[in-house]
């Protein structure tokens, strides 16, 4: 365990008073759960957050009256309780090292150092952390996600009663009634046998509307095409009435307004960090897409339905959000004509599609996403805002996060190049540019 432990967070972490605890003596504690807490001490929710945290973890612990950091760098007397098999870090974006400090000095838990700002941000990017405060359970022994969304862990099991917060068979989470907007009610099972799409939307939020008027038809397209096919709105409206007013434009079902639980288990299950958000499942209720809602944009015919991941996507409006969820390597040619970014991808492909599936493998998220770019609008604006050079093709690997860039430019593209600048990105051996 502790090697997984070292390569993920270095051999030091610190305590809220500075002292520095080894990483392999989690190890040598038992811990089986590992949080990571994602925030800033310029955050006012993050603020909030740590206090219902240290409340939350000294439960948990059976510490909650001991003071800051207290067992954190604890030997293995004792074999732990279950319950207490857990230890949180805490990885900041501060910028600023005395906000920091007074920021963890009262954290009962531990914490990355100041100094290891490129760890955090590869953190960041391998958890795909798109806000602030955010909580991820870990599996300590496997490195596996448990939970990707632990804000609703510590407020819908406030006493650790569900721990180790494991992911649930999309069945049995949704199991229940579910209802359609004439006020008819179906049970879960109905489900059986088709595609499903979670949509996580709310009235409130105008990208949201603007998602569903697309959305319903498409599901509508879906439906006459024979397709066994539903769509479950999960709400995130601030009332039941605005639900209601919202849900009476939808023709399909919903999980109960006044389901709080359910619907937080769903948001949970997924890990949802913002809105519109639509996964689409299989029949057997594994996800095919996180990102149903760029499919739909992108496929008014629904001709590509249900959306099966492509390794290699071609830029465009609806899918550059993207660009901000991690490292992505971007292709740039230099033609709008379909044949010039057709080859682009069939070039790129091989070595997407093996990055993917070497990843799929440990049960992670791929480290790069892959494009190809033409000649448009979105990408004269992508190259302006990254000063890239007007050279084509040119191969770049873009980390927004990071505001760094790769650039190799070469007259020509071979797939030879492609994986050696993958390979060197991936081992760290390349020097990044500012953006």
């Amino acid at each position: 365990m502790s090697g997984f432990l070292e390569e993920l967070l270095g051999e030091k972490l610190v305590t809220g008073g500075g002292e520095e605890v080894d990483v392999h003596s989690l190890g040598a504690r038992g811990i089986s759960l590992l949080g990571l807490y994602f925030g800033c001490s310029l955050s006012a929710p993050c603020a909030q957050l740590s206090a219902s945290l240290a409340a939350f973890y000294g439960r948990l612990r059976g510490d909650a009256a001991a003071g800051p950091g207290a067992g954190a760098g604890a030997g293995a007397a004792a074999e732990p309780e279950p319950r207490r098999r857990l230890e949180i870090v805490f990885v900041s974006s501060d910028q600023d090292q005395r906000q920091w400090q007074d920021f963890v000095r009262d954290m009962p838990w531990l914490a990355l150092p100041y100094k290891e700002k490129h760890r955090k941000l590869k953190l960041w990017n391998k958890y795909r952390i798109s806000n602030i405060p955010s909580l991820i359970f870990l599996d300590a022994t496997t490195g596996k996600v448990v939970c990707r969304n632990g804000l609703l862990v510590i407020r819908d099991d406030p006493e650790g009663l569900e721990f180790p917060w494991g992911p649930k068979p999309f069945r049995e989470v949704i199991a229940g009634p579910l209802l359609r907007n004439n006020g008819q009610s179906l049970e879960s099972s109905s489900l059986e046998g088709s595609h499903v799409g979670v949509y996580f939307s709310a009235h409130w939020c105008p990208p949201c509307r603007s998602l569903t008027r697309v959305l319903v038809e498409s599901y509508r397209k879906i439906k006459e095409a024979g397709q066994k096919f539903e769509i479950i709105f999960v709400s995130a409206d601030r009332s039941e009435e605005s639900f209601k007013q919202y849900f009476s434009e939808m023709p399909w079902l919903a999980v109960p307004y006044t389901d709080e639980a359910r619907r937080s288990r769903l948001n949970r299950l997924y890990g949802i960090q913002g809105i519109p958000t639509l996964i689409v499942l299989d029949p057997q209720g594994e996800v095919i897409t996180r990102q149903g809602r760029v499919e739909v944009l992108n496929d008014e015919d629904c001709r590509e339905f249900p959306w099966h991941p492509k390794p290699v996507l071609e830029l465009s409006d609806s899918n550059a959000v993207q660009l901000n969820e991690g490292p992505c390597l971007v292709l740039f040619v230099d033609s709008e004509d379909d044949g010039e970014s057709e080859a682009a991808k069939q070039l790129i492909q091989p070595i997407a599609e093996k990055i993917i599936a070497k990843y799929k493998a440990k049960e992670e998220e791929a480290p790069l996403l892959f494009f190809v770019a033409g000649e448009d609008d979105m990408t004269d604006s992508l190259r302006d805002y990254t000063n890239l050079p007007e050279a084509a093709p040119l191969l770049t690997i873009l980390d927004m996060s990071a505001r760094a860039k790769y650039v190799m430019d070469v007259e020509e593209i071979t797939p030879a190049i492609v994986e050696a600048f993958v390979n060197d990105f991936l081992a760290e051996k390349l020097k990044p540019e500012p953006i």
